[in-house]
């Protein structure tokens, strides 16, 4: 894996190197996370220094780790503290580089990889996307064991979730994840920043395997593709050959209005989905639990999504603890239309799988469906009926889809054609 040197690009950085700098966070509630002071010094050589619970088990491994880290970036004379709270080596690495990074912004540093995890697997456009979990992209905590909680896609967010001060670091953290954690068989999702910031953060989260990109506040087909043609550039110069997906997601009037140019704007776009706290912050009503302020913008998505042959996917349910009002709003999302839904907890995961698996009743009567028509079509007959109902290729092909989500989610063994003609 081939990956260029970049220089950071620190908030409200005056592009001069300091004598100071620190990324990470402290505090006795942080967990897995670590903070790294760096202070330069002109002789000496580099002194680390370590406060950690776990210092006599783990000390020498980060000590010898930071050394590593300056040697890498070149740094001879320097002072490194490090508070640790549990950090794993991909996050000391983070924010070892974070803080070298703010020390010097307009520096060409050449990244300080972590080792690689499993082989990233590519993704396919069409793939269920039921479920997305948001992970926080600067708190490692969230990310280490997410994986297992088995959602459709993981999404290391680097928009909302981070604070503007702390974007410069919550890059690296992310890339580091990317690149060593096992995502198991979720998707590798990042929500990356709005405008020129997200176009920013590519060269960081491209090259090491993520699978599909959400675009976020997107108005229009024009901004979409300039934002496709920098990732075209940044899979070219680093010279990636697997897709990398889009998810645009709409969150304002205008979004919602321009909704099927959007989804039809790049062909790497897979899927539409819509942000409902800030649709309804733009329209000026407060969102409420019976929606009615976004119908119209939640069926645009829909239309526009399904008019583009990409997938359409619905907004986050906001209350964690609320597993019935989720369920209602999953299977509402369902009859509209959607095919997925967002989620900020795991145990949200579940009940949306729930919600979006097809029902006894609609298997059963896609069996009857698809038997029917399998029947008349070995008897060479052109027009099928299932008792006073008309069967034509979309209730046939609806019918199929109901069978294949049934037969992937365990619903329906794949060889019920023998059981079902016993019946």
């Amino acid at each position: 894996m081939r990956i260029l040197a970049y220089a950071s690009e620190k908030e409200g950085s005056a592009g001069m190197a300091k004598k100071s700098a620190e990324a990470g966070s402290r505090g006795e509630d942080v967990r897995s996370d670590a903070w790294v002071s760096l202070r330069r010094t002109s002789s000496g050589g580099p002194v680390v220094k370590i406060r950690s619970k776990v210092k006599a088990l783990y000390g020498e491994s980060i000590e010898e780790l930071m050394h590593e880290g300056l040697a890498h970036f070149g740094i001879e004379h320097a002072v490194v503290t490090v508070e640790d709270r549990g950090a794993l080596p991909f996050v000391l690495m983070s924010r070892l580089e974070g803080a070298v990074r703010r020390l010097d912004p307009t520096h060409l540093y050449s990244p300080w990889l972590p080792s690689a995890g499993p082989d990233p697997k590519p993704s396919d456009r069409s793939r269920p996307r039921r479920s997305r979990l948001y992970l926080p992209g600067n708190n490692p905590k969230f990310m280490v064991n997410a994986a297992m909680h088995r959602p459709d896609g993981l999404i290391l967010d680097l928009e909302d979730s981070v604070a503007p001060a702390e974007k410069d670091t919550a890059r690296i953290l992310v890339r580091n994840a990317l690149r060593h954690l096992d995502f198991l068989e979720s998707e590798r999702m990042v929500r990356v920043n709005q405008g020129q910031r997200g176009i920013d953060d590519l060269p960081y989260v491209v090259p090491c395997g993520v699978n599909l990109i959400l675009v976020p506040k997107v108005e229009s087909a024009e901004e979409l593709r300039r934002f496709d043609e920098a990732l075209h550039e940044v899979k070219r110069e680093h010279q990636i050959k697997h897709p990398v997906w889009l998810m645009p997601i709409v969150e304002s009037a205008k979004g919602a209005w321009f909704a099927y140019e959007i989804a039809s704007a790049s062909e790497h776009v897979a899927a539409l989905t819509i942000g409902l706290e800030d649709y309804a912050a733009d329209l000026g009503v407060q969102r409420t639990a019976e929606g009615r302020e976004s119908l119209w913008a939640r069926q645009q998505v829909v239309n526009g999504a399904r008019a583009a042959g990409v997938q359409p996917i619905d907004s986050v349910f906001s209350d964690v603890d609320d597993s019935e009002g989720l369920l209602s709003s999953v299977r509402e999302a369902k009859a509209l239309g959607f095919v997925g839904k967002g989620c900020i907890h795991p145990r949200q995961i579940a009940v949306i799988h729930q919600g979006f698996a097809p029902t006894p009743a609609e298997i059963n009567a896609a069996q009857k469906i698809v038997s029917a028509f399998e029947a008349a079509e070995k008897q060479g007959v052109g027009v099928v009926s299932l008792g006073s109902k008309m069967i034509d290729a979309p209730v046939v092909k609806r019918a199929r889809h109901t069978i294949e989500q049934a037969e992937r989610e365990g619903l329906l063994r794949k060889d019920w054609r023998k059981e079902h003609q016993k019946r």
